[in-house]
Protein backbone atom coordinates (compact mmCIF):
# COMPACT_ATOMS: atom_id res chain seq x y z
CA UNK A 1 0.00 0.00 0.00
CA UNK A 2 1.84 3.14 -1.09
CA UNK A 3 2.05 5.85 1.77
CA UNK A 4 -0.05 8.90 2.01
CA UNK A 5 0.30 11.96 0.01
CA UNK A 6 0.15 15.56 1.73
CA UNK A 7 1.93 17.41 -1.08
CA UNK A 8 -0.56 19.96 -2.72
CA UNK A 9 2.45 19.66 -5.82
CA UNK A 10 2.27 16.07 -6.05
CA UNK A 11 -2.00 16.11 -5.74
CA UNK A 12 -2.61 19.41 -8.32
CA UNK A 13 -4.04 17.24 -11.33
CA UNK A 14 -7.05 15.71 -8.87
CA UNK A 15 -10.00 17.39 -10.81
CA UNK A 16 -11.51 18.72 -7.34
CA UNK A 17 -7.99 20.44 -6.41
CA UNK A 18 -6.98 21.59 -9.59
CA UNK A 19 -10.26 23.12 -10.30
CA UNK A 20 -9.84 24.78 -6.39
CA UNK A 21 -6.45 25.99 -7.31
CA UNK A 22 -7.94 27.51 -10.71
CA UNK A 23 -10.41 29.35 -8.40
CA UNK A 24 -7.86 30.27 -4.95
CA UNK A 25 -5.16 29.05 -4.02
CA UNK A 26 -5.52 30.20 -0.39
CA UNK A 27 -9.13 28.35 -0.54
CA UNK A 28 -6.98 24.66 0.41
CA UNK A 29 -5.52 24.99 3.88
CA UNK A 30 -3.76 21.05 3.42
CA UNK A 31 -4.79 18.44 1.49
CA UNK A 32 -3.78 14.36 2.16
CA UNK A 33 -4.54 11.48 -0.36
CA UNK A 34 -4.28 7.88 2.03
CA UNK A 35 -5.94 4.67 1.04
CA UNK A 36 -7.84 5.80 -2.06
CA UNK A 37 -9.19 8.73 -0.35
CA UNK A 38 -9.15 12.46 -0.82
CA UNK A 39 -9.23 14.90 2.03
CA UNK A 40 -8.91 18.11 1.57
CA UNK A 41 -8.59 21.29 4.17
CA UNK A 42 -10.78 24.27 2.74
CA UNK A 43 -10.39 28.09 4.42
CA UNK A 44 -13.93 28.76 6.41
CA UNK A 45 -14.82 31.44 4.60
CA UNK A 46 -15.15 29.93 1.28
CA UNK A 47 -16.47 26.51 1.76
CA UNK A 48 -19.85 27.70 0.23
CA UNK A 49 -17.99 28.55 -3.19
CA UNK A 50 -15.80 25.63 -2.87
CA UNK A 51 -18.60 23.37 -2.83
CA UNK A 52 -19.94 25.20 -5.66
CA UNK A 53 -17.29 24.41 -7.99
CA UNK A 54 -16.90 21.22 -6.92
CA UNK A 55 -21.03 20.37 -8.10
CA UNK A 56 -20.79 22.30 -11.31
CA UNK A 57 -17.22 21.06 -12.29
CA UNK A 58 -17.54 19.28 -15.77
CA UNK A 59 -14.71 16.99 -15.08
CA UNK A 60 -15.83 15.51 -11.83
CA UNK A 61 -19.48 16.51 -10.99
CA UNK A 62 -19.49 16.01 -7.17
CA UNK A 63 -23.04 15.96 -7.49
CA UNK A 64 -24.23 14.54 -4.65
CA UNK A 65 -23.88 15.45 -0.52
CA UNK A 66 -23.49 11.97 1.25
CA UNK A 67 -23.23 13.67 5.05
CA UNK A 68 -21.83 16.82 7.06
CA UNK A 69 -20.50 15.97 10.22
CA UNK A 70 -18.16 17.32 12.98
CA UNK A 71 -15.41 16.35 15.41
CA UNK A 72 -14.73 17.97 18.44
CA UNK A 73 -10.64 18.20 19.47
CA UNK A 74 -10.65 19.66 22.64
CA UNK A 75 -8.29 20.28 23.91
CA UNK A 76 -6.93 21.44 20.91
CA UNK A 77 -7.15 25.04 18.35
CA UNK A 78 -8.85 25.03 16.50
CA UNK A 79 -11.18 23.35 18.30
CA UNK A 80 -14.12 22.01 15.49
CA UNK A 81 -13.71 20.33 12.29
CA UNK A 82 -16.70 20.68 10.45
CA UNK A 83 -16.47 17.79 7.45
CA UNK A 84 -18.17 17.04 4.04
CA UNK A 85 -18.78 13.88 2.21
CA UNK A 86 -19.13 14.76 -1.06
CA UNK A 87 -19.67 11.91 -4.09
CA UNK A 88 -19.50 11.93 -8.12
CA UNK A 89 -21.66 10.01 -9.06
CA UNK A 90 -20.54 9.94 -13.07
CA UNK A 91 -17.14 9.45 -11.97
CA UNK A 92 -17.88 7.03 -8.85
CA UNK A 93 -15.63 8.53 -6.41
CA UNK A 94 -15.34 10.55 -3.33
CA UNK A 95 -14.20 13.42 -1.62
CA UNK A 96 -14.01 14.90 1.88
CA UNK A 97 -13.59 18.58 2.69
CA UNK A 98 -12.74 19.98 6.03
CA UNK A 99 -13.47 22.97 7.85
CA UNK A 100 -11.18 24.13 10.83
CA UNK A 101 -13.40 26.65 13.36
CA UNK A 102 -11.79 27.71 16.54
CA UNK A 103 -13.99 27.04 20.02
CA UNK A 104 -14.38 30.84 20.52
CA UNK A 105 -16.46 31.17 17.31
CA UNK A 106 -17.54 28.25 15.66
CA UNK A 107 -19.48 29.71 12.86
CA UNK A 108 -19.39 28.78 9.27
CA UNK A 109 -21.45 29.56 5.97
CA UNK A 110 -24.17 27.07 5.31
CA UNK A 111 -24.37 24.91 1.90
CA UNK A 112 -27.91 24.58 1.88
CA UNK A 113 -28.09 27.32 -1.18
CA UNK A 114 -25.96 25.10 -2.74
CA UNK A 115 -27.00 21.57 -1.41
CA UNK A 116 -30.95 21.66 -0.26
CA UNK A 117 -29.75 18.26 1.62
CA UNK A 118 -27.70 19.65 3.70
CA UNK A 119 -30.22 21.44 5.90
CA UNK A 120 -30.93 18.92 8.22
CA UNK A 121 -26.99 17.79 8.12
CA UNK A 122 -26.18 21.32 9.64
CA UNK A 123 -29.19 21.41 11.87
CA UNK A 124 -27.72 18.14 13.54
CA UNK A 125 -24.03 19.54 14.16
CA UNK A 126 -25.68 22.57 15.34
CA UNK A 127 -27.91 20.85 17.69
CA UNK A 128 -24.80 18.22 18.90
CA UNK A 129 -22.11 20.34 18.82
CA UNK A 130 -23.39 24.23 18.68
CA UNK A 131 -21.57 25.37 15.48
CA UNK A 132 -23.89 28.04 13.83
CA UNK A 133 -24.67 27.88 10.31
CA UNK A 134 -25.16 31.04 8.71
CA UNK A 135 -27.36 31.69 6.24
CA UNK A 136 -29.13 28.74 7.10
CA UNK A 137 -33.10 28.48 6.47
CA UNK A 138 -33.83 27.47 9.75
CA UNK A 139 -31.48 26.41 12.00
CA UNK A 140 -32.95 24.84 15.34
CA UNK A 141 -32.44 22.59 17.16
CA UNK A 142 -33.33 19.23 15.63
CA UNK A 143 -33.01 15.93 18.06
CA UNK A 144 -32.72 18.01 21.49
CA UNK A 145 -35.90 19.91 23.08
CA UNK A 146 -35.59 23.56 22.48
CA UNK A 147 -34.78 23.97 26.08
CA UNK A 148 -32.26 21.68 26.37
CA UNK A 149 -28.94 22.86 27.89
CA UNK A 150 -25.78 23.14 26.06
CA UNK A 151 -24.44 20.40 22.59
CA UNK A 152 -24.31 16.94 24.25
CA UNK A 153 -21.35 16.20 21.66
CA UNK A 154 -18.72 18.51 23.12
CA UNK A 155 -15.96 17.05 24.72
CA UNK A 156 -16.81 19.40 27.82
CA UNK A 157 -20.09 18.05 27.93
CA UNK A 158 -21.00 16.75 31.43
CA UNK A 159 -21.12 13.20 30.80
CA UNK A 160 -24.76 12.91 32.99
CA UNK A 161 -26.05 16.21 31.76
CA UNK A 162 -25.86 19.73 33.50
CA UNK A 163 -27.75 19.74 37.02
Amino acid sequence: MPAQVTDIEQLKNHPAISKILAWSAEAIEQVKFDRDEMTIWVERSTIREVCALLRDNPECPFNFLCDVTCVDWLPQEPRFEVIYHLLSMARKERVRLKVRLNGDSPVLDSVVPVWPAANYFEREVYDLFGVRFSGHPYLRRLLMPEDWDGHPLRKDYPVEGYR
